[in-house]
């Protein structure tokens, strides 16, 4: 069960430095209890994502590339395009998951994770 509830205000911020402020407290940086090998006990809420700072720029040119592992099976989709179809909280998601370790303690942070509009 998770103790401590950390809220975080995106309003005027840019995503990744909102992304690897979540991205520390879920791996558990912030506490006196920090050990690598376990999860930790405080959930992150971002809030207000929907006014992010994101430059139309970075809309156009950050590329989001995922592969069906069949022959000729690269997508490729700008981050514009992404936010259109999944919405800016699946775009913060993927930018906090990108930041945590690749390891079996991904998948348990990330349920603590809640992103709000």
């Amino acid at each position: 069960m998770t103790k401590d509830i950390y809220t975080i205000d995106a309003t005027g911020k840019k995503l990744g430095r909102v992304a690897s402020e979540a991205a520390k407290v879920l791996i558990g940086k912030n506490s006196v209890n920090y050990a690598p090998n376990v999860e930790g006990d405080t959930s992150v809420v971002i809030e207000n994502t929907s006014k992010l700072l994101i430059t139309d720029k970075k809309k156009r040119e950050k590329i989001y590339r995922s592969h069906s592992q069949y022959p000729g099976g690269l997508t490729e989709e700008a981050m514009g395009h992404f936010i259109a179809r999944l919405g800016i909280e699946e775009a913060v998601k993927k930018a906090v998951d990108g930041m945590l370790p690749k390891n079996k303690l991904r998948k348990p942070r990330m349920k603590r994770l809640t992103v709000k509009k």
